[in-house]
């Protein structure tokens, strides 16, 4: 095959299913015809069978992932007595830098995962405080302006009135008799309570 034909006609999907043993019967035969005519497959199925021997190797040779006895308190042994770069002046610089380094890199990335996390939902919250706040003052300016018309409407019906004045005194006076008997619960209260 040429390689426009290479282009059009083969799979990369079959020279995998190949290597997995996948093929069976005429597709089979087909493809190991097709792999005669070919050398671009020919050239992948050979480089897809380097890597799976040199995984297998890696992964079966596992003398080569053996850690010595007593590893980790070796490790933590040299590094607690071994301090000779952290008592010169520049190594404590270079150590601080490192770490200054590391830790604006942890708090770039904790960043852009906080930002679903904390950011997006604090920005929510305060959208939604900003909202009932504004709410709130809308309400209690709209019932502030509803306290003054009423007290204008009530003071001009009053005064305005033949008797208005004796209306006003006798509108205080009811107030002050149903008000009586909570000041006077509340006297007898504070009293038992010394």
């Amino acid at each position: 095959m040429t390689e426009s034909n290479h282009e059009i006609g083969c799979q990369l999907e079959d020279v995998a299913a190949y290597v997995d043993g996948e093929l069976t019967g005429a597709a089979l035969e087909d493809f190991e015809a097709h792999l005669r005519s070919c050398g671009a497959c020919a050239d992948e199925l050979r480089t897809q069978k380097q890597l799976l021997c040199t995984l297998d190797v890696a992964f079966n040779d596992s003398r080569s992932f053996e850690l010595p006895r007593e590893f980790s308190r070796l490790v933590t042994a040299r590094a607690e007595s071994d301090l000779r770069g952290v008592r010169r002046k520049r190594e404590r610089r270079r150590a601080l830098k490192l770490c200054a380094a590391l830790a604006l890199t942890s708090f770039a990335l904790m960043g852009a995962a906080a930002r679903g996390l904390v950011i997006d939902p604090l920005r929510s919250v305060f959208r939604v405080a900003n909202i009932l706040l504004d709410f709130a003052g809308r309400a209690a300016l709209d019932l502030a302006e509803t306290v003054t018309v009423f007290v204008r409407v009530f003071t001009r019906a009053i005064f305005s009135a033949p008797h208005g004045i004796g209306v006003m005194f006798l509108v205080a006076l009811l107030f002050s008799i149903l008000l009586l008997p909570f000041l006077i619960a509340r006297y007898h209260r504070a009293q038992i309570v010394e």
